[in-house]
């Protein structure tokens, strides 16, 4: 046989074979988009810590931990997270995504004195209709928010939640800026709730963090110039 005229012919794969064999990878990816989701930015040794706030949650079922380095010192960083919430500075994300679903999300590009008194006890709104209780000011170190008890009578909420921010000078320099979010079901169907809560947070925690950064160096170098 000539081998010169021997050609190797490989059949092309069928569409349905293309489209099956996307589908199988991207299922097999989705453990690690959610861990990288649930981890964005943050240290083993952040992963690993107890934070404020932890133990209003116990024996949570689904945590979210992650952070972002900022070039400022803790107290420098502070008077940008306390003044976060609907009616105040906003969360320095993505208002326009917010403010499709109504929540009327203005987020501030300085700080503002009126914002800066938050006690245990009051209200962050998310939405005009929605918000979070006050459960730890501990200022230049820690906030902490968690889901309200449902009122007397009415049914529970999908999950018990608690929402920390957490600032920890980096021994490397700056600040490390740590959110967590901590989910506790209440019943059979929480998970259905709280995975599509938790991908959406990805993206806005993502956001927040590098729009708070930007906003703690913006207003540092403001005040040097």
């Amino acid at each position: 046989m000539d081998r010169r005229h021997l050609t190797l012919r490989l059949p092309l794969p069928r569409p349905r074979e293309v489209l099956g064999t996307t589908l199988a990878l991207g299922v097999a990816g989705l453990p690690v988009a959610r861990a990288w989701g649930l981890q964005w930015g943050a240290r083993e040794d952040e992963l690993d810590a107890t934070l404020p706030g932890d133990d209003l949650t116990p024996g949570a079922d689904l945590v979210a931990t992650r952070a972002i380095g900022v070039a400022a010192r803790p107290q420098d960083v502070w008077p940008w997270l306390v003044q976060i919430g609907q009616g105040r500075g906003g969360f320095y994300s993505y208002d326009v995504l917010e403010n499709l679903v109504g929540c009327d999300i203005r987020s501030a590009d300085r700080v503002e004195p009126a914002w800066q008194d938050l006690a245990v006890g009051d209200v962050v709104r998310l939405h005009p209709a929605k918000g979070l209780d006050v459960a730890v000011v501990d200022p230049g170190r820690a906030l902490v928010l968690r889901g309200p008890d449902a009122p007397a009578g009415a049914a529970p909420p999908p999950y018990g939640f608690s929402w920390a921010f957490v600032l920890r000078p980096d021994p490397r320099g700056g600040t490390r800026v740590v959110v967590r979010e901590r989910y506790v079901y209440t019943s059979a169907a929480s998970r259905l709730v709280a995975e599509p809560s938790c991908l959406l947070s990805t993206v806005m925690t993502r956001g927040m963090l590098r729009g708070l950064r930007a906003r703690v160096l913006a207003g540092a170098e403001g005040s040097t110039g």
